[in-house]
């Protein structure tokens, strides 16, 4: 009876303060029984899936943030609009402040809206995907319907599509970053993963980026998804270019070097450890939540902190190089690399014929 009356007594009256009472495998109890329903009603024709005339590949990830899949979202329009097809990325732009269902951003050639419009990811799949249409929009089928009569799309590759029940897919390929793979396998708040691992039972492909796995995940990949087609790849830095303007220099510069680090991405660990493996010593550190909007004071007196700062593409185009004030700062370009990448390509072709 105590501890009843001092709950009682001492709820929070907001909603938030409400939530931080509730243990945290109830919350994610609660999440992910609400994202397994989702998309069951989906699969079950309750709740409407709409199909275009265009084939979809979906590239998604069961895990929040850090996965590699917007690269690999690139890599995939790139290989296959090699290969003579019309690809359009559709993309939901994350924290976009327009309020267009769709936005054309890029048309192939050119730019066509602000990044305000767009948000930061859809802007780093432009420079990622060049020749590639890049459309913008928080309900890919809708999307999926611009890019086929605007664009004669024959293929639509949905960037972060995996947990976007709204649109059928006739490909998943399912990304998961080798250091982190399933966490400890707890959907959100306890744990990384934005659906039960269940859901890697809708994985056609999986892709593993920065491998291997974790004995543990390995053995969650052999219960969930038995059957998908594996290949791994690898983040791989490619060049340095200051972003004020001026040549790109190679990576392999930083070697010896102090810098610090800027960045607001899901996994800043992340881009430590690149910029570590380049030789580089790490003296200083600014880190902003996954996007992150910037303003000139997040920026300011990097150069009393460390001679040299590194930041990401994704980072990058939130940056105006006014507001740097004399700094010395650098853009790291990544590069995926893919193994077999002719064989997954082909392979690819093969399930959109």
């Amino acid at each position: 009876m105590k501890t009843r009356a001092r709950w009682v007594t001492e709820t929070p009256t907001t909603l938030a303060g409400r939530l931080a009472l509730v243990p945290l495998g109830l919350l994610s109890w609660l999440y992910g029984a609400i994202t397994f329903a989702h998309g069951a009603l989906h699969r079950r024709g309750l709740l409407r899936t709409r199909r275009v005339s265009s084939r979809v590949v979906s590239i998604g990830s069961p895990v929040a943030g850090g996965s590699a899949k917007t690269p690999t979202a690139a890599w995939v329009a790139s290989r296959l609009h090699e290969r003579g097809h019309k690809v359009v990325l559709a993309t939901r732009g994350y924290g976009r402040s327009g309020g267009e269902p769709v936005v054309v951003l890029s048309d192939g050639r050119h730019v066509r809206s602000a990044l305000s419009e767009a948000g930061d990811e859809p802007a780093l799949l432009v420079g990622l995907a060049p020749g590639v249409p890049v459309l913008v929009g928080p309900d890919r089928s809708v999307v999926s319907l611009r890019a086929v009569s605007t664009f004669g799309a024959d293929v639509v590759v949905l960037d972060d599509g995996m947990q976007h029940h709204r649109l059928a897919r006739d490909v998943e390929i399912t990304t998961l970053d080798g250091r982190e793979g399933l966490g400890n396998g707890w959907v959100l708040p306890r744990g990384p993963l934005r659906e039960r691992m269940s859901s890697l039972r809708r994985a056609d492909a999986v892709l593993v980026v920065d491998g291997p796995l974790a004995d543990r995940d390995e053995a969650r990949l052999q219960r969930f998804a038995p059957g998908a087609r594996r290949h791994t790849a690898r983040r791989a830095p490619r060049s340095l270019r200051p972003l004020a303007g001026g040549a790109a220099d190679s990576p392999a510069g930083l070697a010896g070097r102090e810098v610090g680090l800027l960045s607001a991405i899901a996994r800043p660990a992340s881009l430590r450890r690149t910029v570590e493996a380049l030789g580089a010593r790490v003296v200083a550190e600014r880190t902003f939540p996954d996007h992150h909007r910037y303003e000139r004071g997040d920026v300011g007196g990097l150069a009393e902190e460390a001679p040299c700062w590194v930041t990401t593409e994704k980072d990058a185009v939130k940056i105006l190089p006014a507001w740097l004030e004399g700094a010395d700062l650098r853009v790291l370009s990544i590069a995926l690399e893919v193994d077999a990448a002719g064989d997954f390509v082909d392979w690819l072709e093969a399930q959109l014929r």
